[in-house]
């Protein structure tokens, strides 16, 4: 779907990304924090870092169509969780 609505969209200037998170602490997976491992999950802020600077990506037509790994792409870019540590899946 991604792929499709990318091209359609390409010749209005609007990008389409699927956006693939890691594992984010929502309120429902901090309550089931003690079965699982949270060493390299990432804050909902992070996510929310991530997503601001894809939006304001001027070079961000040329990932149209495509999966995007929300770590990979803040390593990229630099972007730090809330902790001040990088994300690395």
């Amino acid at each position: 779907m991604t792929a499709d609505m990318a091209q359609e969209l390409r010749s209005h200037c609007v990008a389409v990304i699927s956006l693939y998170p890691g594992m984010v602490r929502t309120e429902k997976v901090m309550a089931a924090a003690a079965y699982l491992d949270l060493s390299n999950s990432e804050s909902p802020q992070f996510i929310g870092r991530t997503i601001t600077a894809l939006a304001t990506d001027p070079e961000i037509m040329a990932r149209t169509g495509t999966v995007v790994v929300a770590a990979a792409y803040a390593k990229e870019r630099g972007i730090l969780d809330t902790d001040g540590r990088s994300q690395n899946h």
